[in-house]
């Protein structure tokens, strides 16, 4: 499955909300230096889909804040 996210890094919470279909916007606490944001971004996605991190990849935009994102089954 593909998802395509926009990214809100430094956020005052963590939040999910759901735009479209297949189309996400998450906030994240983390700053976007040192990957950190993008991490943070994969580990919630995780816990959300109830899927292992290792499952879970950005294929593009790993330096903007539009991502896609694939969530393997």
């Amino acid at each position: 499955m593909y998802l395509r996210i926009r990214v809100v890094p430094r956020s005052k919470q963590t939040e999910i909300k759901e735009l479209a279909h297949n189309h996400l916007r998450v906030r994240v606490l983390s700053p976007p230096t040192d990957n950190r944001a993008n991490k943070e971004l994969v580990a919630i996605l995780a816990r959300y889909y109830n899927k292992p991190e290792s499952s879970i990849s950005i294929k593009k935009g790993l330096k903007s804040r539009d991502k896609l994102v694939e969530i393997q089954d």
